[in-house]
């Protein structure tokens, strides 16, 4: 098995290529491959690690599309199934130069939203690493959502390393109130939780990085929390009480803020692999969000060993 798996939706999307105008106003669009989780697994090949996807498409051109694109960047496919019922999931995705993109998403039950259990039960978990959960999953159905927990208890129970990010999408959840309930008790069962600051202030009342962490230190298997306070990097508190702020990277042309929090993801996950310290695995994550927000599609930013070597050079900084 792979030494990273995920599991997600990945989404056929059309991409606005006008900066900042809204969906209406939009005439240029491009066609990507999307999806939070599937941006972490393509980062972490790329920097030279092997990644496993969990997922399921239609059996439709745009899930023709998904996998072959997958394939492309070398992220494994085992657990890619289709259905020849339902149909993959897209969107409409907005370019933004701040801030987070508006989507309109065509994913009401999706083949992935039809993922069961059953096949979350298939997924061999020996010689996995670390694995990256988020809470789109298992927001977008309650099929999704049951197998997202039966994904996150195996886990547990074979005691593998797990990343939380909350990736919060309001409109695919039946309240706000199911939604805060529903991501704090999964962020429970991960070792490591990633917020945002607004993601904070909405499921658990604060923009303060210190509160936010201690709030998830609280999780029953929780032992660390990086919070991502933007351009100004990330702040990083753990249950055995250390705490700090990792400075972000100068970034003088802002292209597209997407994928930036996905990269900080595979950022700490790639080095963790790599017995680096947890501070240098948190410089890797900003500096992979730096990186990312320079280019115009998902995860077009994430770089190669060679590039991440050369940014740092040019930022005169090194990892431990």
């Amino acid at each position: 098995m792979s030494e990273v798996i995920t599991v997600g939706e990945p989404l056929c999307t059309f991409a606005s290529k006008d900066p900042d105008v809204s969906l209406a106003d939009a005439m240029n669009w491009h066609k990507i491959m999307g999806g939070a989780e599937l941006n972490v697994a393509i980062g972490v090949k790329r920097l030279g690690h092997s990644v496993e996807y969990i997922s399921r498409v239609g059996e439709d051109p745009f899930g023709e599309f998904v996998i072959k694109t997958i394939k492309s960047h070398n992220v494994g496919t085992k657990y890619v199934s289709q259905d020849p019922v339902y149909w993959t999931g897209h969107q409409l995705k907005q370019l933004v130069t701040k801030g987070d993109p508006d989507t309109y998403n065509y994913r009401k039950g999706s083949a992935a939203s039809h993922l069961t259990s059953e096949i979350m039960d298939q997924v061999d978990l020996n010689g996995v690493k670390i694995a990256h959960m988020s809470g789109i999953f298992p927001a977008i159905s309650d099929t999704a959502e049951k197998s997202f927990r039966s994904l996150l208890s195996r886990l547990v129970d074979n005691n593998i390393l797990t990343t939380f990010d909350p990736n919060l999408r309001p409109s695919l959840w039946s309240s706000q109130e199911k939604m805060i309930s529903t991501i704090n008790e999964l962020a429970g069962s991960a070792n490591i939780v990633l917020p945002g600051l607004a993601e904070g202030k909405i499921l658990m009342g604060s923009d303060d990085p210190e509160e936010i962490a201690d709030f998830y230190l609280k999780g029953k298997r929780t032992d660390t929390v990086c919070v991502k306070i933007g351009p100004a990097g990330a702040y990083v508190k753990t249950k055995d009480g250390q705490s700090y702020t990792v400075n972000g990277f100068k970034v003088d042309n802002v292209v597209d803020t997407v994928g930036a929090g996905d990269g900080f993801a595979l950022g700490v996950i790639t080095a963790l692999l790599e017995g680096k310290s947890l501070k240098s695995a948190v410089l890797r994550g900003n500096a992979v969000g730096a990186l990312q927000v320079q280019t115009p599609g998902d995860n077009d930013g994430y770089p190669t060993p060679k590039e991440l070597k050369e940014f740092y050079l040019q930022e005169g900084v090194s990892e431990d």
